[in-house]
């Protein structure tokens, strides 16, 4: 496996393989890398000939600079993970040599950004875009690999390129889930062992909210999985003696395709349905999915 800091220096080296007529897969990650990432590098590996993978936690994107500042760098593992799962090249840039110039771009992605973690994050999207499209322009694939665990970010970067018009195909990949249910995250790392025994709780209650759909409306399944979450408290223990408790900041069931909230399942049409959340757990906000 190749590495590199600079964006001329795997430009140069992609452009070699790509004029002996060999396919590209980029993955894009902001590092602290886990299963999920590397099954999207595995399926990378089954439909192109190499694989990019930048390593780069984009400043840009993030609302909160406490939360920017305590997001998990892991550099060493991350390249020692990238090269046991097969990945050809790694970009590790910094933030000066991706953004040699001040950010100007601006994008807006309409009533795709309006919901759910638009409001929560103002400007987000937009931060993701730029990154994403500047490694689309440095790497130029055939494809890029995103997991729907991020269900409206796929949705914004499908929207992105059609916006600029690429020629790139998104691929998306399902959420891996640790043997407990949990969605794989970067952000779980920052969960006490007391925290991380009771966040199963949100993918089981996801479940549980799948079964109810077969017999109770949208708004009962919606309300119902914020009460139960939001009312949840575990025991005191040694360990966490205050205790620990959820706090669901939203739980949208939306047109799996236009991410528009529905009232009731028959709007989802053949699109189908899907439930995004995201939850406060001991500090650490983490998000998941659950289709209908």
């Amino acid at each position: 496996m190749q590495k590199f800091t600079t964006v001329a220096a795997l430009r140069e080296a992609v452009s070699k393989e790509k004029a002996q007529g060999k396919s590209v897969g980029l993955v894009p990650t902001m590092g602290a890398l886990h299963d999920g990432h590397l099954s999207l590098v595995r399926k990378a590996l089954e439909q192109n000939d190499i694989v990019v993978v930048s390593v780069f936690v984009n400043p840009i994107q993030f609302n909160n600079k406490e939360d920017l500042a305590k997001y998990p760098r892991t550099v060493e593992a991350d390249c020692e993970k990238l090269e046991s799962a097969g990945a050809t090249m790694v970009l590790i840039p910094s933030v000066e040599e991706m953004y040699p110039e001040p950010v100007k771009d601006v994008y807006h992605f309409g009533p795709l950004e309006e919901v759910m973690e638009g409001p929560q994050r103002p400007g987000h999207f937009s931060g993701v875009a730029v990154v994403v499209r500047r490694l689309f322009d440095i790497v130029e694939p055939n494809r890029a690999y995103f997991g729907e665990k991020d269900y409206q970010q796929l949705a914004i970067i499908r929207n992105l390129i059609e916006q600029i018009h690429y020629p790139i195909e998104i691929v998306p990949c399902p959420i891996v889930r640790a043997d407990d249910g949990l969605a794989l995250s970067s952000r779980n790392m920052r969960l006490s062992p007391a925290a991380r025994a009771i966040a199963p709780t949100i993918y089981e209650t996801l479940q549980q909210a799948a079964e109810m759909a077969e017999y109770e409306d949208v708004d009962e399944v919606r309300e119902w999985v914020m009460g139960t979450l939001g009312s949840f408290h575990e025991v005191n223990t040694e360990q966490c003696p205050n205790g620990l408790k959820f706090e669901p900041e939203y739980f949208e069931i939306v047109n799996a395709r236009t991410l528009q909230p529905i009232e009731n399942w028959d709007d989802a049409g053949d699109d189908g349905a899907v439930g995004c959340i995201a939850v406060w757990l001991d500090g650490v906000r983490l998000i998941d999915i659950v289709k209908f």
